[in-house]
């Protein structure tokens, strides 16, 4: 089955399975998509906190440390912009505000943040639309990935057409050759590059081959026939005046990461590094990230059309040893060399190794053997070296490349029975877990195989 344009877009050129998939659409209500993030130590962010949940992470009620614990509950909110408005109403700095991991916006997220030098009696009385904050105790240390497991998730497909037996049917076929995979393919999902205007890679991209100027205009003005007709009109309008005070007045409120970067360039209209900035640090270096992983989407699309297989090795590839919680370890990759094949195959059938590609950047080499034939490639197709990964100006965005593990383990999953709402269209109900870094809509896209991803809620 074809992938729709859009996928092809962020380097998705291929299903892993064959099941026919069952359409409808997820997110046609924000409790339809309900994401809960899993602490290394087990602990859950409750979407419905409970006050009886042991303090996660060994949080002290004491104010004997310097961070403040919480669980961050948010509906329909954008990360980055919940928390530049949770710390306009602590009145602080949002660089005191740290996270394990960036959530969904189209849904309701619960997640562990941490708030350094602020009371759980200053936090405790904040108020937010759909923004609530529980205090947990107090931390030795800023929150950071390395606390974070993994994401639980309970989704509700919706708008479902087909009878309820192929509903199930196509479901459990899909399911049980992603078992036999060892998991879903690792892609990054399309919230990594935005669904209704996928331009963060094409903005890292424009950032590496040395034009702050042509990625702030992408990022500014490059419409999408997907977005709001006066987003859409404001950036054409920009990409024809080049005039930033104009732009300034015209863009919608609501564009408020480039309506900063507009207030610079109003000022300083040569000053692109400075524009950038006006954005929060993580945000900045997410754009060349998004262009590492879309050259690793396009790395996992070429392995699973040349039939490689996900979870066995082959001589040149990757492994990366994997942790007792289930998480790969990264930067522990090796070749596999011929000789080793069989016992890195045994290692990763036990579950102590996985395949993994490379997630390209400065210092990343590639994999060897056949694997490398097709990634240098995909890299001749973009116009890629190892030496575009440096930005002068905005030294803080620069990648050294790691590796990422081809599959990731689908835990815990589960569906509910197939019923009708009242205007007769089916519902199912899925819940599951998967690991830090792994995207829900890798795994859905699968069960549904969507042809418009737009209207099916991606």
């Amino acid at each position: 089955m074809a992938v729709p344009d859009l996928e092809r877009q962020i380097g998705i050129e291929v299903y892993a399975t064959n099941s026919e998939g069952i359409g409808g659409a997820i997110r046609a209500a924000v409790d339809d998509f309900v994401v809960e993030e899993v602490l290394v130590d087990g602990s859950k962010a409750k979407a419905t906190p409970q006050t009886t949940a042991k303090p996660a992470l060994g949080a002290s009620e004491q104010q004997q440390q310097p961070f403040l614990l919480c669980v961050l509950v948010k509906r329909n909110w954008d990360t980055f912009i919940a928390l530049k408005n949770l710390a306009r109403a602590l009145n602080i700095d949002t660089s005191r505000i740290q996270i394990a991991g960036i959530k969904d916006a189209k849904a309701q997220t619960a997640q562990y943040i941490t708030i350094n030098g602020v009371s759980a009696q200053e936090a405790a009385v904040v108020q937010l639309r759909d923004i609530e904050l529980h205090p947990v105790g107090y931390f030795r240390e800023p929150l950071c990935p390395f606390y974070l497991l993994g994401n639980n998730f309970q989704i509700n497909i919706t708008h479902i057409t087909p009878p309820p037996a192929a509903v199930e049917e196509q479901t459990t076929k899909a399911t049980q050759q992603i078992a036999k995979a060892g998991g879903i393919p690792n892609f990054y999902g399309h919230q990594r590059f935005g669904t209704t205007r996928a331009i963060t890679h094409l903005v890292g991209k424009a950032m590496l081959q040395g034009s702050l100027e042509d990625a702030a205009m992408v990022f500014l003005a490059k419409p999408s026939p997907d977005e709001h007709p006066k987003s859409q009109q404001a950036r054409t309008d920009l990409q024809e005046s080049r005039d930033f005070q104009r732009a300034l007045e015209t863009f919608p409120l609501q564009l408020r990461f480039e309506r900063a970067m507009l207030g610079h360039l109003a000022e300083a209209p040569t000053d692109f590094a400075g524009a950038f900035r006006r954005l929060p640090l993580k945000l900045r270096m997410m754009f060349v990230q998004a262009w590492q992983s879309y050259l690793f989407n396009r790395f996992l699309s070429a392995r699973i059309r040349a039939g490689f297989s996900l979870c066995k090795a082959q001589a040149g590839d990757f492994a990366v040893n994997v942790e007792r919680t289930g998480l790969p370890m990264t930067r522990t990759g090796k070749i596999v060399n011929a000789p080793d094949v069989d016992a890195v195959n045994s290692q990763i059938a036990a579950g102590k190794m996985r395949v993994a590609l490379p997630l390209f950047g400065s210092r990343q080499k590639l994999s060897q053997g056949a694997m490398g034939t097709l990634e240098h490639e995909v890299l001749a197709e973009e116009g890629v070296d190892a030496n575009d990964f440096f930005v002068p100006e905005l030294p803080e965005v620069n990648s050294k490349g790691e590796l990422r593990a081809t599959v990731c383990p689908v835990a815990d999953f589960s569906t509910g029975a197939v019923s009708a709402d009242s205007e007769g269209d089916l519902r199912l109900p899925l819940e599951f877990r998967l690991l830090r870094g792994a995207y829900a809509t890798v795994l859905l896209r699968e069960i549904m195989k969507p042809q418009n991803l737009i209207a099916a809620g991606f």
